[in-house]
C-alpha cells in the first residue's frame, strides 16, 4: 500500500499510482484551505502538477495560488497559453520571448513585419476562448528521435537546439490543442484557472501582462520602464550581432572551443559600459557623488570599482564608501513583523551622519569614517579620516542609493544615480526566458558558499525576504537613476553552474527548500560548464566565485 501524510498528520493509503489531483478533497481539508485555491502539490518538498502519479510514501501539503510558488506556476501556465495561441493562428511565425518589465513579459514574433494591433488582439481573443473552453493541458513522453520531430514541425528551432546538447533518451512534452513545449516546471492542469490577464502593444512587440504575485485578480497597472526596456533592447541586439541569444547558442561556444573569445567580447562589452557611464558623469559636470544601487547579488561593489578605475582614466580620483558603514546601532535598528532585525529599511541607516558627512566632504573639510561590527551590532570609529580634494569624486554603494530621502540635503545638480542588475539577455530557447532573479540567486549562493560558510538551503529559505526587501526599497527607485548598467555576463551561468550544482545536490527532500533547489538544478541542466580558469581576475563574475584582483 502506498501511504501519503497531510499537514495535520492525517493519513490515507492506496493500492496503485494515483495521480495527486485525486486527492484534493483530503488535501483540502487537512489543510484547511479552499480546493480550488490550490494549483499544485508538494510531494516530499518537490513541487508537483496535479496531474503527477503519486506512487510511494510521501508528505503531502498543497501548493496555493496566493503563494510565491502558484503565482509563478500561473505564470508559466499563461506563457504555455500564450505560445498555444500564436501557433494556432500563425503556425508560420516565430514567437519569441524577451525579457521582464514589472507584472509583464515583453514577446515579439520572429518576422519581417513588426506585430499589428489586430494581430495582438485575435492572440487575445484566441487566448479568452482557450480559457472559457477549460482545455486540459497533459504531458506525453516521447522518444528523443519523435521529439526533435515534433519540436521541427512546431518550427520551435531554438528549442529543438536545447536538445542537441543534452541528448535525454526521452523527452516530457507539455500538450496544448495541438501545442507542445518541453516541460521545464509544473503547470496548471487546465487553462480555466487563467481568468487574469492582459496582451497591450509595446515597442515593436506586445507585452503579456499577469496578475501580481498574492492578488492572481489584479493586474499591475505600472508596468513600463523605458530606461529599463532601453538596456535590455540594447543587450538584445548586441546579442543577436554575435550571435548568442539563447542556451544553445551558448553551448555551442562551448563545446566547438570557441567560448575564450566569448568571454573576452563579453567583458569587453561590459568594461565599455563603466567607460560609457565614467564620460557621462565628466559631461554632465559637477558631480561630486556617484550613487549606485541594484538588487542583492547585482555586483554593486564590483561595479563601483570598475566605475572607479574608468573615472581615473579621465582624470578623477574615486574614493568609494559604502552606505553598510552608516547603519545605526541595533538597539536602533527596526526589526519587521516577524521581530527580525530589518537591515534593508531606510531607517536602519544614520542619515543625519551620512548627510551631515557629505556635506563637509563637498567643502573639502575632513571626516571621521564610520564602520559597523555586525558581530557586535555596534557602530565602530577605526580612526579613518576622509577629505575630498579638486578632483576627488565620492562613490556611495548600497541599496538605497536612488531614492532621495537617503540623501535629503544634498542638491541634485551634484549627485549621479546609477542603478546597476543582471539583466541576462539570454533565452533558455524560443518561449523560457531566464528570470534575472535566478541568475542572482544562484550568484548569491556561490558567494554565500565561498565566503560565508552558508549551505544553499540556508541562502535559498531567506532569499524571499531578499526580494521582498527589493520590492520595497529598490525597483520602486529605479526609474530614478540617471543610468542603468546590465552586470550579467552572458556566458556567467556555465560558470556559476560548476559551483552551484554541488552545493544544490546537498538539499535534502526532508527540507522546504528542497524544491527550490530542484528547480535551480534542472534549470542549469540547460547549460554546458565553463571552467572558471578562464574567466579574468577583474571580472565582476570573481566578486561570487573568488580570485578577483580586486581587493573587498
Amino acid at each position: 500500500m502506498i501511504k501519503l501524510t497531510f499537514l495535520d498528520d492525517s493519513s490515507i493509503e492506496f493500492a496503485e499510482a494515483t495521480p495527486a489531483k485525486n486527492f484534493l478533497p483530503e488535501l483540502a481539508k487537512a489543510s484547511c484551505v479552499l480546493v480550488d485555491s490550490i494549483v499544485a502539490v508538494r510531494v516530499n518538498n518537490e513541487i508537483c502538477q496535479l496531474t503527477y502519479p503519486i506512487d510511494f510514501n510521501a508528505k503531502i501539503e498543497p501548493v496555493l495560488l496566493t503563494s510565491d510558488e502558484g503565482a509563478a506556476i500561473y505564470r508559466r501556465t499563461l506563457c504555455f497559453l500564450l505560445a498555444a495561441a500564436a501557433h494556432t493562428l500563425f503556425p508560420e511565425k516565430r514567437l519569441i520571448v524577451g525579457h521582464s518589465l514589472g507584472h509583464g513579459y515583453y514577446y515579439t514574433m520572429d518576422s519581417e513585419k513588426n506585430i499589428t494591433l489586430f494581430e495582438i488582439a485575435q492572440l487575445k481573443a484566441q487566448m479568452k476562448l482557450m480559457v472559457e473552453q477549460n482545455l486540459e493541458i497533459t504531458q506525453k513522453r516521447l522518444c528523443y528521435e519523435e521529439a526533435l520531430e515534433e519540436l521541427e514541425r512546431l518550427n520551435m528551432v531554438q528549442t529543438r537546439e536545447s536538445l542537441r546538447y543534452s541528448c535525454p533518451p526521452s523527452v516530457v512534452l507539455n500538450s496544448l490543442a495541438g501545442f507542445s513545449n518541453l516541460h521545464f516546471a509544473p503547470l496548471l492542469d487546465s487553462t480555466g484557472k487563467l481568468q487574469t490577464f492582459d496582451l497591450t502593444e509595446y515597442g515593436q512587440g506586445f507585452m503579456l501582462r499577469f496578475p501580481l504575485s498574492g492578488n492572481p485578480k489584479k493586474l499591475d497597472e505600472n508596468t513600463d520602464s523605458p530606461k529599463l526596456f532601453s538596456v535590455y533592447k540594447r543587450y538584445k541586439e548586441w546579442g543577436k550581432v554575435i550571435g548568442v541569444t539563447c542556451a544553445p547558442d551558448l553551448n555551442r561556444r562551448i563545446i566547438d572551443r570557441s567560448y575564450k573569445e566569448f568571454i573576452n567580447i563579453t567583458e569587453t562589452m561590459q568594461n565599455k559600459c563603466f567607460a560609457e557611464a565614467a564620460d557621462m558623469i565628466h559631461k554632465r559636470g559637477g558631480v561630486k557623488v556617484v550613487l549606485i544601487a541594484g538588487p542583492s547579488s547585482s555586483g554593486k561593489t564590483t561595479s563601483s570599482k570598475k566605475l572607479a578605475q574608468q573615472l581615473q582614466v579621465i582624470g578623477y580620483t574615486p574614493r568609494v564608501i559604502s552606505l553598510d558603514d552608516y547603519y545605526v546601532g541595533r538597539d536602533q535598528t527596526p526589526k519587521d513583523e516577524f521581530g527580525n532585525y530589518d537591515y534593508e529599511c531606510l531607517e536602519a541607516l544614520d542619515i543625519p551622519l551620512l548627510n551631515e558627512n557629505l556635506i563637509k566632504l563637498f567643502n573639502q573639510q575632513e571626516i571621521d569614517m564610520p564602520g559597523y561590527d555586525f558581530n557586535e551590532g555596534k557602530r565602530k570609529f577605526t580612526g579613518k579620516k576622509l577629505r575630498l580634494n579638486e578632483n576627488d569624486i565620492l562613490i556611495l554603494e548600497g541599496i538605497h542609493g536612488l531614492n532621495d530621502k537617503l540623501t535629503p540635503l544634498i542638491d541634485s545638480s551634484v549627485k549621479f544615480k546609477i542603478y546597476v542588475s543582471a539583466l541576462t539577455q539570454l533565452n533558455l530557447d524560443d518561449h523560457n526566458r531566464i528570470p534575472t532573479s535566478d541568475n542572482r540567486l544562484i550568484r548569491r549562493i556561490v558567494r554565500d558558499s565561498q565566503f560565508r560558510g552558508k549551505s544553499a538551503a540556508a541562502t535559498i529559505s531567506m532569499w524571499p525576504n531578499v526580494r521582498k526587501g527589493e520590492r520595497l526599497h529598490i525597483f520602486p527607485f529605479q526609474g530614478n537613476a540617471d543610468l542603468m548598467i546590465n552586470t550579467a555576463l552572458d556566458y556567467e551561468l556555465a560558470v556559476l553552474k560548476v559551483y552551484a550544482e554541488p552545493l544544490l545536490r546537498c538539499v535534502t527532500p526532508m527540507e522546504k527548500e528542497y524544491a527550490e533547489a530542484s528547480r535551480l538544478l534542472k534549470f542549469l541542466s540547460n547549460f554546458a560548464p565553463i571552467p572558471s580558469n578562464f574567466v579574468p581576475g577583474q571580472s565582476l563574475l570573481r566578486e561570487f566565485i573568488g580570485g578577483s584582483e580586486y581587493k573587498y
